[in-house]
């Protein structure tokens, strides 16, 4: 599917929404697709539990600034897993658990249609929420799920899911094979679509281009279409300011890799929408770096690294309370 969209830009977009054709799930598609318009979204995915998104009951909402991605998620007895990119009638298996060996079919069956697999709220507390598979074939970890402080049995347990996707990030970076991660509602009820979303560099408003968009990494969760952040790093020169042949001026956003030729890097990230942030960095050192944004908006915080001292830099924007308001995907340094 495609929308007219804004061209190349940046596109928000929930991808774990449930309608009433879920167990559980109390909004029409109509009712989902109103609210998430309402909430600034871009697009949203449909991931009904158990069963494909159903010919002609989501296409007629789409219109020229809004796209619907057609998915499901495979809810399995140890772990569910979007598929997101499927045919409008296409439904995937669900029906076993890790002992049957049989979540590689249908991971295949999914990228033969090259669509996205997203391991979907890990370290949910609640039967069959645990993700027992490994997370090879898997194309996205799903990190934050429903708001951040939820006490619901149904919402995954977010600061666990962060933590374990973070330290994963310091060996996958050095094989380059790290999993992009993303933040969804799951949305079931009135009142949650949007909390959070993913806000997502795509090159035109489809479902192939916001796909390869999630996929690559190009893209950062915020708690609601009110946060903005800009994340760089640029290239200043040598290192403490030494000519050692590195281009001075050189810029990457979040995703992308910036090669450093052993320059100083500096990393700028600018916050709006989240009044008293604070900013932490991390690297494959764990946080290292931690300040408050100032007042006046955007809030601008920089930090500064080296490639030698990390592999990578991602960053957190948290409240006051230390909850988190938004999150990135790394820039990596080589």
């Amino acid at each position: 599917m495609r929308a007219v969209g804004r061209g190349a830009a940046w596109y928000r977009g929930d991808s774990h929404v449930h309608s009433v054709r879920s167990d559980g799930g109390e909004l029409t598609p109509e009712e989902l697709a109103l609210r998430a318009r309402a909430a600034g979204l871009d697009f949203i995915a449909t991931t009904e539990h158990k069963a494909a998104a159903e010919p002609g009951a989501w296409g007629q909402l789409a219109t020229d600034d809004f796209l619907i991605v057609l998915g499901q998620e495979v809810t399995t007895r140890t772990g569910h897993w979007l598929a997101l990119g499927l045919r409008p009638g296409q439904a995937v298996d669900w029906d076993y658990g890790v002992e049957d060996g049989l979540v590689d079919r249908c991971l295949d069956q999914v990228h033969r249609e090259r669509g996205l697999c997203v391991v979907a709220h890990p370290h949910a507390p609640y039967p069959t929420g645990g993700f027992m598979y490994s997370f090879e074939g898997f194309d996205v970890v799903e990190v934050w799920n429903g708001s951040w402080t939820s006490d619901q049995p149904w919402q995954a347990d977010n600061e666990v899911a962060l933590a374990a996707w973070g330290r994963s990030l310091a060996a996958d970076v050095r094989t380059g094979s790290w999993r992009p991660a993303m933040g969804n509602s799951d949305t079931h009820w009135e009142g949650q679509i949007g909390t959070p979303h993913t806000v997502v560099f795509a090159e035109e408003l489809s479902t192939e281009a916001i796909l390869a968009g999630i996929r690559s990494g190009r893209s950062w969760i915020a708690e609601s279409a009110a946060v903005r952040v800009s994340f760089t790093a640029r290239v200043e020169g040598g290192v403490d300011g030494v000519g050692t042949g590195a281009e001075a001026g050189v810029e990457a956003g979040v995703g992308e890799r910036l090669a450093t030729r052993g320059g100083r890097v500096e990393v700028r990230v600018a916050v709006q929408g989240v009044p008293a942030a604070t900013v932490s960095f991390h690297t494959d050192r764990e946080r290292v770096h931690r300040a408050a944004v100032p007042g006046d908006e955007p809030g601008l915080v920089r930090w500064h690294t080296t490639a030698e001292d990390s592999a990578f830099v991602r960053v957190e924007v948290h409240h006051p309370d230390g909850t988190v308001a938004a999150l990135t995907n790394p820039i990596i340094l080589s």
